[in-house]
């Protein structure tokens, strides 16, 4: 009887560990694709491309965040320049207007790096409401995510 018991218990084990992984399986093909987005960029064209990819990664399923720095981050101010508030072509986008529909249709994370503002000499009075500075801690982590995908621009 004990033998018998063993040899079930033995031949239950090839199966369980061959569950496991298909089951991690599943689970990751459930999860959405983490999508980073990283605007250092001052042209407009190149600050609305970037907008634009990432708005078609989360119509496609991605979870999005954007992080922007430098001259990435004029489109996230109350009083950003014409660049980032004028529409271009084709379609009369701008790339603060797309990054507020991702913000407010599709609940994207804006964040400006956490040196911006120290740059500006400004608080966070000056971005638009939803965006507020990043913690670098926070964004590593995110970066480094198996499951992260990070387009910079």
């Amino acid at each position: 009887m004990k033998h018998a018991i063993l040899a079930l218990a033995l031949a239950a084990i090839p199966a369980v560990a061959c569950a496991s992984p298909d089951t991690e399986d599943a689970a990751a093909a459930e999860a959405p694709r983490q999508l980073v987005t990283i605007v250092t960029a001052a042209d407009p064209q190149t600050q609305l491309m970037a907008m634009v990819l990432t708005a078609a990664s989360v119509r496609q399923g991605a979870q999005a965040h954007v992080m922007l720095c430098g001259p990435g981050g004029d489109i996230a101010l109350r009083d950003a320049p014409a660049s980032a508030t004028d529409g271009q072509a084709p379609r009369g986008a701008s790339p603060q207007g797309l990054m507020q529909t991702l913000m407010s249709e599709h609940g994207v994370t804006v964040e400006v790096c956490a040196i911006y503002l120290p740059g500006l000499g400004a608080d966070a009075s000056v971005l638009l409401d939803g965006v507020t500075p990043a913690s670098p801690d926070a964004m590593a982590q995110r970066l480094l995510s198996p499951d992260a995908t990070v387009l910079t621009f």
